[in-house]
């Protein structure tokens, strides 16, 4: 019951949340203008800057694990390769390709994942490392995807490669990991005046996310996209965590590091992956429903396989 609470508790609020945009887009309090602006501000600013926050802030020192941290790069990695695979040959509507490959395998690594392993265990315990060996995969890989189906791509092209190039060496979200990682390496810390105005800044990430989200999403076109919807929630919330899950317990890994490989694996689709589709070219309806749904869903999945790995005495 407690866990089942959590679970409720750490996604039903995200939920809320979205019906909030969702209800003020509705009232005309916010307009189409105002959902690109921002959506772009998020992109740009606060999701990079809660990134470089969380990773910034983890003594990797003490903590660092090569085993762990390449098994989350390694099975990230293969996810997202026969996710891309196995959509090029049977998912037809190519408009949304790249949507539906990133939607399918990107989690709530950062935003769900800290909080999820801290309400368990009182610290963020292994939850940096696993974002370390996923989240700037997550991203360069949602670049290369997104870049190479846009409406406006070319296909694959050495003009498509040099500007996926230029967009992950440009991404703001892979620029805030790397300067939390090389803060973190080198220790460095700051005036407790500039830690606040990060903090100020980081916090506005998710709910502001979250509120473009549901103000943006259209439910009568999403309906029109259930099945696909439909597909990559279920990719998302119960194929990825049933086959790598059972691999990683064969490996050892326990506890703390068995969490957040719950939460690499089964958390929800971020809401980042819409805010990046939109702002490289896409129409964001799919990557919109997708995310509502394994946010509303995840509470069930999320707290079922919790008390699975609990009952078998894995965490």
């Amino acid at each position: 019951m407690e866990q089942m609470l959590f679970s409720l508790n750490a996604t039903v609020p995200i939920f809320l949340v979205m019906a909030v945009g969702f209800g003020l887009r509705r009232l005309h309090v916010v307009d189409e203008p105002f959902l690109k602006t921002l959506n772009s501000f998020n992109y740009k600013v606060t999701l990079p800057v809660l990134l470089f926050r969380d990773i910034a802030e983890a003594d990797f020192y003490s903590v660092w694990d090569t085993g762990y941290v390449c098994f989350c790069f390694l099975s990230t990695l293969a996810c997202i390769s026969v996710i891309w695979l196995l959509a090029w040959v049977l998912y037809r509507d190519r408009a949304r390709l790249g949507e539906f490959v990133q939607a399918s395998y990107r989690s709530s690594a950062a935003v769900l994942g800290v909080a999820f392993i801290q309400n368990i265990y009182g610290t963020s315990g292994m939850a940096p490392l696993m974002i370390i060996g996923t989240v700037p995969l997550y991203n360069i890989a949602a670049v290369l995807v997104l870049s190479f189906t846009a409406p406006a791509s070319q296909g694959l092209s050495v003009k498509t490669l040099k500007k996926s190039l230029a967009d992950i060496a440009g991404n703001p979200i892979i620029l805030g990991i790397l300067l939390g990682l090389a803060t973190s390496l080198c220790r460095i810390s700051f005036p407790a005046i500039i830690e606040k105005t990060v903090d100020n800044i980081s916090v506005l990430a998710t709910p502001l996310a979250l509120i473009g989200l549901g103000a943006g999403f259209e439910g009568r076109r999403a309906l029109k996209l259930l099945k696909p919807t439909l597909a990559a929630t279920l990719i998302k919330l119960v194929v990825l965590p049933a086959f790598f899950l059972p691999l990683a317990v064969r490996l050892g890994f326990r506890d703390e590091k068995l969490v957040a490989l719950l939460v690499m694996l089964g958390a929800p689709t971020t809401v980042s992956c819409y805010i990046m589709a939109k702002n490289m070219g896409h129409e964001g309806v799919l990557t919109s429903s997708v995310v509502v749904a394994a946010t509303s869903l995840s509470s069930v999945t999320l707290t079922a396989l919790l008390f699975v790995l609990r009952s078998m005495g894995y965490i």
